[in-house]
């Protein structure tokens, strides 16, 4: 990949609570923001705001399975300025709401932490 590519996936996983608009992330790589968009698309098969959405959601997951934040925190964590506009984008992702997928995940999922799992299975 090519490494003003990945320079710009870097400083957007890293920061999802902020926007990144092209023509600033351009100006960090040394590239204009016609460019970089060719650049982005080339190398990773995705824009840069599709890229930046996808980016949210999957970190909306991690949250949704790994703690108990509420919605509206999990959508400031994530990135996403409206509450509304999240729930929308999710569902439109996911075919749930981001309340749906918790519970359908907590159901697969043990949240205790692994000390607490292996002192029940000794019990056992």
């Amino acid at each position: 990949m090519d490494p003003r590519v990945r320079i710009v996936t870097g400083l957007m996983r890293e920061n999802l609570d902020r926007p990144w608009p092209t023509e600033k992330l351009a100006g960090i790589v040394g590239l204009s923001a016609t460019h970089l968009r060719r650049l982005f698309r080339s190398e990773t098969g995705v824009n840069l705001s599709q890229y930046g959405r996808q980016l949210r959601m999957t970190e909306a997951c991690r949250l949704l399975q790994t703690t108990f934040l509420s919605v509206k925190q999990v959508a400031a964590k994530a990135g996403a300025g409206d509450v509304s506009h999240f729930v929308r984008s999710f569902e439109k992702t996911y075919g749930m709401s981001p309340t749906q997928y918790r519970r359908r995940v907590s159901v697969t999922q043990d949240f205790r932490p692994e000390s607490a799992r292996m002192a029940e299975l000794a019990n056992e």
